[in-house]
């Protein structure tokens, strides 16, 4: 077939298998641990599933054919898969991470692979001179979010890409906002893209994944090697749910783009909203950059209120979003990342990471987007109110 085909097709192409036996339009689900091996001197291409396993495969390849990379690999976890690609590091060596990195990665880098010997410097990553002054002679990865991940700041992946090539680091991009639907960062250069695919990959709030695609076969065989060593694979069934999940992924995360794109847009025109943070609106200091890497604005985004107690008002007001942890899914999810997603940051690094105690981030879902922005508008009423009664204690 063409290579010209359009993405959505090519989706479609690599998640839907037909069963050369049975005529099975689904990959099956392999529900077993170990496999027969023939005899001594002839074993097949499984053995155990940790190391490898028919239904994870048919994910693994989908996602690599999808990012354009050389191969493809799913963990128990997004966080599994992100804490494999640090292990590529070795005691004495170095990372350049962003400063506004999602509190998990956070929580590794400055608890965990420091008692091992691995450093990091966090510094802004849309600052290229930054990130510079940063490399050191040990420095081996460059890791970039983008957009970023509360305040969806927006990073050039081709400069830092060439940035790590000339100091000869490798470049990692967790690509979970965007998905290969929006962003492609091998294709930029990147070495290897990582997701928490319990988000848009999966889309209902029902597995927990990670995925990682290496650009060339040299670094496949590293990543297999410690995925095989650590463990950290997704399980049979959840692998076979989340290739289910990515067949209807261009559908969803379009529909929740467009909406989140109406939804920001509302939000700028609220005069109880300070700050809106989506790089899809023009006034965004990153729009421009990201539309030359990206295809959309994506379906997140965050908007600033005054203080925490306008935010507790809001949340405590809206009827349609769900108030969780995660996002990418068919139902909305509003966070308050403070007490979230970045608790792990004392305030004076979340301050410095540009979260402030007013700031709600939005997963849009697939809900109308009248409807949504009808809800929130009911909800800033009370924001808004709240504010009067306050003025007047204070008078």
């Amino acid at each position: 077939m063409s290579e010209s085909i359009h993405f959505s097709t090519k989706l479609i192409k690599e998640t839907v298998a037909v069963d050369p036996q049975t005529g099975a339009a689904n990959v099956p689900v392999y529900l077993s641990s170990t496999f027969h091996q023939k005899d001594f001197d002839h074993y097949g291409k499984y053995d155990y599933t940790r190391s490898g396993n028919p239904t994870r495969e048919a994910l693994e390849d989908a996602i690599a054919a999808l990012e354009g990379g050389a191969r493809g690999f799913a963990f128990a976890s997004g966080m599994a898969a992100i804490s494999t690609a640090f292990l590529l590091l070795s005691a004495g060596d170095h990372a350049i991470v962003p400063k506004n990195v999602y509190g998990g990665t956070f929580r590794i880098l400055t608890q965990v692979l420091g008692r091992f010997g691995i450093d990091h410097t966090f510094v802004d990553t849309t600052n290229l001179d930054e990130v510079e002054q940063a490399i050191r002679p040990n420095t081996k990865v460059i890791y970039v979010e983008t957009p970023s991940n509360p305040t969806l700041a927006v990073t050039d992946i081709r400069a830092v890409v060439k940035l790590a090539k000339a100091h000869r680091c490798l470049t990692f991009v967790d690509n979970t906002f965007m998905t290969p639907v929006f962003q492609r960062p091998l294709e930029l250069g990147a070495d290897l893209v990582l997701h928490s695919a319990t988000k848009f990959i999966s889309g209902h709030s029902d597995v927990i994944a990670g995925l990682a695609v290496a650009r060339t076969e040299e670094l496949a065989d590293k990543v297999y090697f410690l995925q095989n060593a650590l463990g950290a694979v997704l399980g049979v069934q959840d692998s076979w749910l989340l290739l289910r999940g990515l067949k209807t992924l261009d559908v969803r995360i379009r529909k929740s783009a467009d909406s989140a794109q109406r939804v920001a847009e509302f939000f700028t025109t609220q005069s109880e909203v300070r700050n809106v943070f989506y790089p899809g609106l023009s006034n965004h200091p990153g729009s421009e950059l990201h539309a030359e890497q990206a295809a959309s604005g994506g379906a997140v985004l965050s908007f600033e209120l005054e203080d925490e107690a306008a935010a507790r008002t809001f949340v405590n007001h809206v009827q349609l979003p769900v108030f969780a942890v995660s996002l990418g899914a068919v139902e909305s999810i509003l966070s308050y990342p403070p007490k979230m997603s970045h608790a792990e940051l004392n305030e004076e690094e979340r301050e410095k990471a540009g979260i402030g105690s007013g700031l709600l981030r939005l997963s849009v879902g697939l809900e109308d987007a009248e409807d949504l922005i009808r809800d929130f508008s009911n909800a800033l009423d009370f924001v808004r109110n709240q504010e009067k009664v306050t003025v007047r204690s204070v008078d």
